[in-house]
């Protein structure tokens, strides 16, 4: 059924001179998300997250997961689906960009527009999306005031997804520090030209604190950092 998919996939893509990634093999296991799902969606980025999770499991990194940025949860659900143990937590305005926010974007030169799909998201629908509810911990409200209690947190593995300077600045400052050894954080955005202030926010915390970072060729260009 999988080889069929790819097939039928693969065919539609190319009449559209589109280019198709071939699913992973050899890895001795079933896919942990499965491959419906991952044509679904951005390929690169979910099997990426996938992988990591492996890494974290056979290295015995300890922590919770994490999103800031959550939308309407369609990443969530898979760190969700990878990390059936862990605490997931879930940062997000749920309410769409913060004014001061997209101003601070403003200031520094970057035209970001305050896109009105980011306000559609809401925590009943990320929720229904969560194959187990019961590990998610939503946390609504402005970042980094939202993180405020969780000071003593660990973190094995942090998804940036909040598209500005500010947040995802903040997000780094915060998570970064509580990422434990053998962790990953991925900032997603880096490399899309109508957020220009992800990447300014990577590169300043990276050459800020001596770190470096992997450029993932995934659809939105995320930055993935570990430690």
């Amino acid at each position: 059924m999988k080889k069929f998919l790819m097939q039928q996939l693969e065919a539609a893509l190319l009449k559209r001179q589109k280019v198709i990634v071939r699913d992973i093999t050899g890895l001795g296991r079933e896919r942990r998300v499965p491959l419906e799902f991952l044509i679904k969606n951005d390929y690169i980025r979910t099997s990426a997250l996938e992988l990591a999770a492996q890494e974290i499991y056979e290295a015995g990194v300890q922590g919770a997961a994490a999103e800031l940025g959550v939308f309407t949860g369609d990443f969530a659900q898979y760190i969700n689906q990878v990390f059936p143990d862990r605490k997931l937590y879930l940062f997000d305005t749920f309410s769409g960009f913060d004014k001061r926010d997209l101003q601070a974007d403003h200031a520094r030169g970057h035209h970001t527009r305050d896109n009105q799909r980011f306000k559609t998201g809401s925590i009943d629908l990320v929720m229904s999306k969560m194959k187990h509810p019961a590990n998610c911990i939503v946390k609504a409200g402005y970042f980094p005031d939202t993180a405020e209690g969780l000071e003593d947190e660990r973190y094995c593995f942090v998804s940036i997804d909040a598209d500005l300077y500010n947040p995802i600045y903040e997000g780094l400052k915060y998570f970064y520090p509580r990422l434990s050894k053998g962790g990953y954080l991925f900032v997603h955005d880096y490399n899309r030209d109508i957020f220009k202030g992800a990447k300014e926010a990577v590169r300043q915390y990276c050459a800020e604190n001596g770190l470096t970072f992997f450029p993932l060729t995934d659809s939105g260009g995320s930055a993935v950092l570990t430690k």
